[in-house]
């Protein structure tokens, strides 16, 4: 496996959703990492989801969907799962939607343990579940990578590192992280942040410099993914990111 490639981003009308299909593989990417709206009305119909998208390859490499660990919402996330399989996903990234200023390292073990169950329900249908930390879930501050990741069994969950979250939730070394976790990590989305605003990579404030020299030292193989939600063009954004993951990643 090499790295790939590919492009994420919120669309606001059927027409931004068709441009992001129809030009990723024009820009370059190899993949579509999809937000939980642009494929929730073929959930249960993945039959029109190829019918539709289904003939570009990567168009669905990742599928991103959350909750919060009840029953209703682990049931949605096993449907996910029977979507994926069948429309050729690799990975789901699951935000874990429940607030931080409640949650204790036992409640995070306890998360733990029910996403590992799911993560091996996933690969039993050869997909591979990742946990997308984020500012405000129970996965934020440092420790609790340590405490969740301690907790997880036989690999059946990895990590999607989002470099614009972990510095909204108060880690400036994103480099120490991707070291720290490269036996997990599956998945990057790659995020610039500036004065508490999402901004296309390039044009906020992180330094991308010791990221990418810490996924060429873990020797990373896998998706990278621009995550790319500064409400700019949908051609605009995709260029400019790729043109910036491909200068950094050289």
């Amino acid at each position: 496996m090499t790295i790939k490639l590919a492009f994420s981003r919120p669309t606001s009308s059927m027409e931004e959703q068709t441009l992001l299909f129809e030009q990723y593989r024009a820009v370059g990417y190899d993949g579509l990492q999809l937000k939980e709206a642009q494929y929730a009305p073929f959930l249960l119909k993945p039959e029109s989801f190829i019918e539709a998208w289904g003939g570009l390859p990567g168009s669905s490499s990742a599928l991103i969907t959350g909750g919060i660990l009840d029953d209703a919402n682990i049931e949605k996330l096993r449907n996910v799962f029977r979507f994926a399989s069948t429309v050729g996903t690799e990975l789901i990234v699951y935000c874990h939607g429940i607030p931080r200023a409640n949650v204790t390292p036992a409640d995070i073990r306890r998360y733990a343990a029910v996403l590992s169950d799911l993560g091996l329900e996933a690969q039993q249908q050869g997909l591979k579940l990742s946990l997308h930390h984020h500012f405000n879930n129970p996965v934020m501050h440092r420790d609790d990578f340590d405490i969740f990741f301690n907790q997880i069994k036989d690999d059946s969950v990895g990590l999607t590192v989002d470099t614009a979250h972990l510095v909204k939730s108060g880690i400036h070394d994103a480099a120490e992280i991707i070291r720290s976790f490269g036996h997990v990590i599956d998945n990057f989305h790659l995020k610039d942040f500036d004065q508490g605003e999402w901004r296309v990579l390039g044009q906020g404030s992180i330094d991308f410099g010791p990221i990418f020299e810490a996924i060429h030292e873990i020797g990373y193989q896998g998706w990278i993914s621009a995550d790319e939600e500064s409400g700019g063009s949908v051609t605009g954004g995709m260029k400019d990111c790729y043109a910036f993951m491909k200068t950094g990643l050289n």
